[in-house]
């Protein structure tokens, strides 16, 4: 199976059981109904993306649906968790792109979703063959990476939340859901 449509969704969840505190987060998100299914970090040739409202209706109660997914939980009170999803496609429809996941504790936001979308760029840059200085700012990199002609977008989806102030479980989580 090749999906062929692919969404973005995110979600919190706080509740005094870790495992509830998830389920509450995938609620959130939308995907509490599916079984799903963790793969890695390749974005399909052709794959369209969709809104969620979109991605949503396309999925039915139990049916098995593959996820990149970034996922962090605490019980420590404010405590700071994050999780990002990251993505990179190539200009050629006919290439794959790359997600990828980061999560995080004590990150804000901006900084784990700043450092997923660099890291999914990187991925691709070094399969197209992109020079690149590692050690310049994400910013120059992304600015460089547009200017090969070879990426044409790159984006990422974060979920950030502080752990609940009388300890109760939290969870965050984004993912990048597949539909066949």
């Amino acid at each position: 199976m090749i999906p062929t449509k692919c969404f973005f969704t995110k979600g919190v969840g706080v509740h005094k059981d870790k495992l509830a505190s998830f389920e509450l987060a995938l609620r959130k998100a939308g995907i509490e109904k599916c079984n799903l299914v963790s793969v890695s970090s390749i974005f399909p040739p052709k794959c369209d993306l969709v809104s969620k409202d979109d991605g949503l209706r396309q999925l039915s109660a139990g049916q098995i649906t593959f996820v990149v997914m970034a996922r962090e939980q605490t019980n420590e009170p404010n405590r700071v968790v994050t999780a990002a999803i990251g993505l990179a496609l190539p200009k050629d429809k006919e290439g794959y792109g790359y997600l990828s996941e980061h999560h995080c504790k004590g990150e804000k936001a901006k900084k784990a979703g700043d450092y997923a979308e660099d890291l999914a760029a990187t991925m691709l840059a070094t399969t197209l063959g992109i020079n690149f200085d590692p050690n310049k700012a994400w910013d120059e990199r992304k600015k460089e990476y547009k200017a090969s002609g070879k990426i044409f977008k790159t984006r990422h989806t974060v979920q950030s939340a502080k752990g609940q102030k009388d300890g109760l479980w939290t969870t965050v989580l984004s993912a990048a859901v597949f539909i066949p």
